[in-house]
């Protein structure tokens, strides 16, 4: 259901890597400093991380990795941008942070000198699909809010293939709706 729905503002500025294998994904901690702010109500940046194949579809359409950018406000409330990703030109962001994998399995690695900005996985349209939900990991909470955009990302075939040699399989299968409103932005 298209509606009028407020801008998702993006204050997304760089951090320094500290990039964890965590069993799970391969998952950015992030500094502080970085938000999103919708309809007046600001959400700063934690963490994100990766998913093969994508856990959301768009129109039955599943992608080859998804990122979830993992948000809380003040009072511990979490949001979640999510961005697909389509095999495609390579990108520079997905490389450098491959580029610096830990070699041991949930050991924070933070290389000298080494940053990360997670402006550099936006893309330029930012319309969004917004729907009540949960963490798709363990304990998967309820009560977030999710944010999917609806324009893809690319990532090479090569890079997709490097992560999945990691995580064959690491995503949720797709949830049933029930009763949730999916809305989707003009």
């Amino acid at each position: 259901m298209a509606a009028s729905l407020p801008p998702i503002r993006f204050d997304y500025k760089p951090s320094p890597l500290a990039i964890v294998d965590n069993g799970h994904s391969v998952q950015i901690n992030y500094g502080p400093g970085s938000s999103i702010d919708v309809a007046g109500h600001r959400y700063e940046l934690k963490q994100f991380h990766f998913h093969h194949p994508s856990e959301n579809k768009i129109h039955g359409k599943q992608y080859s990795l998804e990122i979830h950018f993992v948000h809380a406000d003040s009072e511990g409330k979490q949001a979640v941008v999510g961005i697909l990703v389509d095999r495609g030109a390579a990108s520079p962001a997905i490389q450098a942070l491959w580029e610096n994998l830990p070699t041991t399995k949930n050991q924070v690695s933070r290389p000298a000198g080494v940053s990360v900005n997670a402006a550099d996985f936006l893309p330029a349209e930012r319309g969004y699909y917004t729907f009540p939900g949960s963490l798709t990991t363990p304990p998967c909470s309820e009560g977030l809010s999710w944010y999917l955009l609806k324009t893809a990302d690319e990532a090479s075939s090569g890079q997709i293939e490097a992560f999945a040699k990691l995580y064959p399989m690491n995503a949720r299968p797709t949830q049933p709706l029930h009763q949730r409103m999916v809305r989707e932005s003009k």
